[in-house]
């Protein structure tokens, strides 16, 4: 046990693979100072076990089926401390390290599991929250626009394939998608969200709305100096003269 401190870690292992998580288990049986408090094989099971048991840690795979790990990083906080355990590329790697956040790589050995476990208690103990939209972003970076978006609702996860996605319109410190009817509302900034956004489809039409160009159908006058979008719904959306010169390239 290290210095650092001598509080026990509660944590939480993630992983799809029943033999990595085994073997993560294992490996930190020789740390008496972590408590495995749940396992879980998806990244849904993970997002409700980080709101029921509260962990002070998660050692979360990235590769999973539905729900990837970045995606489960989105939807549990900041506040909590990630090791992410992985054998993804490089770039990701980088995109790890410049955010100084800690990881695994696949497979590691008992010095190296050391060491993250300390570069964690040190992030908990300066209570540093995690910069989660700029390492998702840095680490995506190469994969192209994001094809979903994932948001948390209660105890709900709603997973909103982009072109089902009318507009986004910015409430305060959060974004609130438009999608078939719904309203789900996310803590992101209109900026995060608009960089992974595809720019061929979705345009920023206002400094609070992004359209789904695929819903438009035409582009009023408003008033004196100012536009209207209208939505194939009916839907009616401020447009500003530099949201209007972005449609122009567009359309």
């Amino acid at each position: 046990m290290n210095g650092t401190s001598t509080r026990r870690l509660r944590a939480l292992v993630v992983d799809d693979e029943a033999l990595a998580r085994t073997l993560l288990r294992e490996c930190l049986a020789a740390h008496q100072d972590v408590e495995i408090v749940a396992e879980c094989a998806n990244g849904f099971e993970a997002v409700k076990a980080v709101a029921d048991l509260r962990p002070d840690l998660v050692f979360l795979d990235i590769q999973m089926p539905k729900l990837d790990g970045f995606e489960v990083l989105e939807l549990i906080g900041r506040e909590v401390a990630v090791i992410f355990v992985t054998a993804y590329d490089e770039y990701a790697l980088r995109a790890f390290d410049v955010h100084a956040v800690d990881y695994l790589l696949k497979p590691f050995g008992e010095a190296r599991l050391g060491e993250a476990l300390e570069h964690a208690r040190r992030r908990l103990a300066d209570r540093r929250p995690l910069p989660v939209a700029e390492l998702v972003n840095a680490a995506r970076a190469k994969a192209g626009p994001a094809q979903r978006i994932v948001v948390r609702d209660g105890a709900r996860v709603h997973v909103v394939p982009v072109e089902r996605l009318d507009y986004v319109e910015a409430q305060d410190d959060y974004v609130c998608l438009h999608t078939e009817g719904k309203r789900l509302l996310k803590e992101q900034t209109m900026a995060q969200i608009e960089a992974v956004l595809d720019p061929a489809r979705f345009v920023r039409i206002h400094r609070s709305y992004i359209l789904n160009i695929e819903r438009l159908t035409r582009v009023e006058p408003y008033g004196r100096d100012s536009r209207v979008a209208i939505l194939a719904d009916g839907t009616r959306l401020p447009v500003s003269r530099a949201g209007q010169a972005r449609l122009n390239e567009l359309l």
